[in-house]
């Protein structure tokens, strides 16, 4: 483990500290000058994102000497920032995932962090400030479910018959897709029985990783987005791999995300999407 179980135990404390006092008593309060765009229209940043990850930040160079903070809102001031991914220990922080939901008052948000090392995923957490519970993963160690009150739930997925696009359910990333290949991506979305996303791929794992939902598609490689997620998942039995069957890692910039619950539920994923000419 690439910190000690009381480090741990610390940064939850501070994470859920943090999401108390900067997060939620912003929510459905936010004022005027308090939200701004940033790479689109409906790409927002709040002040709850900037003092969480500031904060956190701070926690981590505490908690963790030596390790490299990449946050989210740091990045799309600096996108080199991104880059200590690729060499360094670091932590990866999105303050609040899903924060066009959060600016407009639905509370379908959550923090993520996972720290990265030697450009692999070795712990992830996902936490929700309004149930104050969190979905956790080590690598090599399992995947668990956590209540406030400290009960813990394995998560591991059952493994069953080899499941059909026609009973699946998932969520995709639809409009984050261009042009022909999106075109070509929502005429065979109707061959799944459900597909959806909540804008805020925080909750999607969390769906995923208790098996309510079978897959989740993404063509956006945020690491603050997927890795935290991605190992949960695979903790649980389940996987993470590249459209090109590549196993996920945070250092990766491009590509088309597939993370399924079993191997057979990965390959009928892509099958579907990519349909007879092998591609999206």
């Amino acid at each position: 483990m690439i910190f000690s179980p009381e480090a741990e135990a610390n940064l939850i404390a501070a994470v859920r500290q943090i999401a108390a006092e900067e997060i939620l008593p912003r929510f459905r309060s936010l004022k005027e000058g308090d939200i701004a765009t940033k790479s689109r229209m409906d790409d927002l940043v709040t002040v709850a994102d900037r003092e969480a990850e500031r904060r956190i930040g701070e926690v981590a160079a505490s908690l963790l000497p030596g390790i490299v903070v990449v946050g989210e809102e740091a990045v799309s001031e600096d996108a080199n920032v991104r880059h200590a991914i690729d060499h360094s220990t670091c932590l990866i922080v999105d303050p609040v995932d899903g924060t066009w939901n959060f600016a407009n008052g639905l509370a379908t948000f959550a923090v993520i962090l996972s720290i990265s090392h030697k450009g692999e995923t070795v712990w992830g957490m996902i936490y929700d400030p309004v149930g104050d519970d969190w979905a956790i993963a080590t690598r090599g160690h399992g995947a668990r479910f956590v209540k406030a009150d400290g009960t813990e739930t394995p998560l591991r997925f059952l493994q069953g018959d080899a499941p059909k696009a026609a009973t699946a359910m998932g969520y995709v990333h639809s409009y984050l897709f261009q042009g022909d290949e999106r075109r070509r991506l929502f005429s065979r979305l109707p061959d799944f029985h459900k597909t959806d996303a909540l804008r805020c791929s925080a909750h999607e794992y969390r769906l995923l990783s208790r098996g309510i939902v079978d897959f989740c598609v993404s063509p956006v490689l945020n690491p603050w987005d997927h890795a935290a997620g991605c190992l949960i998942v695979e903790e649980a039995g389940g996987v993470a791999r590249l459209l090109t069957g590549e196993a996920y890692r945070p250092t990766q910039r491009e590509g088309r995300l597939i993370v399924a619950t079993s191997e057979d539920c990965w390959h009928m994923v892509r099958a579907t999407i990519t349909g007879s000419d092998g591609c999206i």
